[in-house]
């Protein structure tokens, strides 16, 4: 007889989704009310302004899309990129690649600037493929790119697109509210994020914001938008209107929106600075716990996320089965590497209300032991004692 799914209680440290704050999930419980109910497009206003303040931006389109980051991301670039349209894409991880992909479905044709995985995009490389490419239109990075841990540097890339007359499309889906991430300071065109990582909110919702000069090109594109649902022309309607009223468009996520409005709420009162601190904080602890146990970080320190760890598995250490394990052991979880990285390397994320020296230290614990038993002989109590001295320190 099938019953009600009651899942177990996992600490999740992976790559997303995070760990979900327990005001959020009562939040998601409230009474649904109807999609244009004037208390409800209050609450959409509301939620508008606190997107607009984890953006750092004052771009007035500044929305959830009703779907996941992947979403956001075909957003960006359906309503932007036309056919026949020059776009340098760089990649340097799996979420570059889906760039490439969105680019090629729009029509456009890709110019890739490829870096090796595990390192930040390689920014005299993006210059030397505009140079190459004058009528180029777009420039397409991910800041923080979940799939090796690395963090590229937003703002010269997106000072570089404008140099050359182009417009800068950026996925923030694992840095929004977990690094400095300044939109309107940057210059950033068009940015697309998710709920389920440094938000601490539930997967399903995109973030997006789009400037002037994006939404210039959305409204003047002689070609329409591919996609119907995600054509910004009409979903403004919904989200964005002079008078205050809202045109039908979809039937919005109403208990989802209640969710991230209270993320967004959380993130506010704690401060995004404060956010930022706390996840470079939990960061060095656990850098510290995982050094002194012999493991290595595959992305350079200086181009490192901290809420995103990507670390060699130890050599003769098999992959799937030291994350089984730590699942049915001890409920947590870790991920796995993407592509050429698959069976090399773990992802140990440490994201919004998953950030906190208690599962840095139960992590550390966790890993260690697990490790030892499968033969790699490491000292588990030296590195907690690592980790603690850098909490006490910090």
């Amino acid at each position: 007889m099938t019953r009600s799914f009651i899942p177990p209680k996992r600490i999740l440290m992976g790559p997303g989704p995070s760990d979900v704050n327990p005001l959020i999930l009562e939040a998601m419980a409230r009474p649904t009310i109807g999609h244009l109910d004037p208390q409800f497009i209050r609450m959409m206003e509301e939620l508008k302004e606190l997107l607009q303040y984890a953006f750092q931006t004052s771009n007035r389109l500044t929305m959830p899309v009703s779907a996941p980051g992947s979403a956001g991301m075909e957003t960006c670039f359906a309503n932007l990129v036309e056919p026949e349209d020059e776009v340098i894409v760089c990649q340097n991880g799996v979420f570059g690649g889906r760039m490439k992909e969105n680019v090629i479905r729009c029509g456009g044709t890709p110019i890739m600037v490829e870096t090796d995985w595990g390192r930040a995009v390689d920014i005299d490389a993006v210059e030397d493929a505009l140079k190459a490419t004058p009528n180029a239109k777009f420039v397409a990075f991910v800041h923080a790119e979940t799939s090796t841990g690395a963090q590229s540097d937003a703002r010269a890339l997106t000072a570089l697109a404008h140099e050359h007359d182009c417009l800068a499309i950026v996925d923030a889906v694992t840095s929004l509210g977990g690094s400095p991430l300044l939109v309107d300071e940057w210059g950033i065109d068009a940015i697309y994020s998710g709920s389920q990582k440094c938000l601490s909110c539930t997967p399903g919702l995109s973030p997006v914001s789009f400037n002037e000069r994006a939404l210039e090109k959305v409204r003047n594109r002689p070609t329409p938008v591919q996609s119907w649902f995600l054509d910004l022309n009409l979903v403004m309607a919904y989200w964005n209107s002079e008078d205050g009223a809202r045109s039908y468009h979809h039937t919005a996520p109403v208990n989802a929106l209640y969710a991230l409005h209270e993320a967004l709420l959380l993130l506010k009162q704690e401060g995004l600075e404060n956010s930022w601190k706390r996840h470079m904080d939990n960061h060095l602890m656990l850098r510290a716990g995982l050094e002194t146990m012999g493991i290595d970080f595959i992305v350079p320190e200086e181009e490192r996320l901290p809420q995103l760890n990507a670390i060699a598995i130890p050599e003769g250490i098999e992959d799937v089965a030291v994350r089984t394990h730590l699942l049915n052991e001890y409920n947590l979880e870790i991920g796995a590497g993407l592509g050429p990285l698959a069976g090399k390397i773990w992802r140990i994320g440490q994201m919004g209300y998953a950030s906190n020296p208690e599962n840095i230290l139960f992590c550390i614990d966790a890993l260690g032991n697990v490790l030892n038993e499968f033969g790699y002989n490491t000292p588990v109590d030296k590195a907690l004692e690592a980790a603690r001295a850098v909490q006490a320190a910090l």
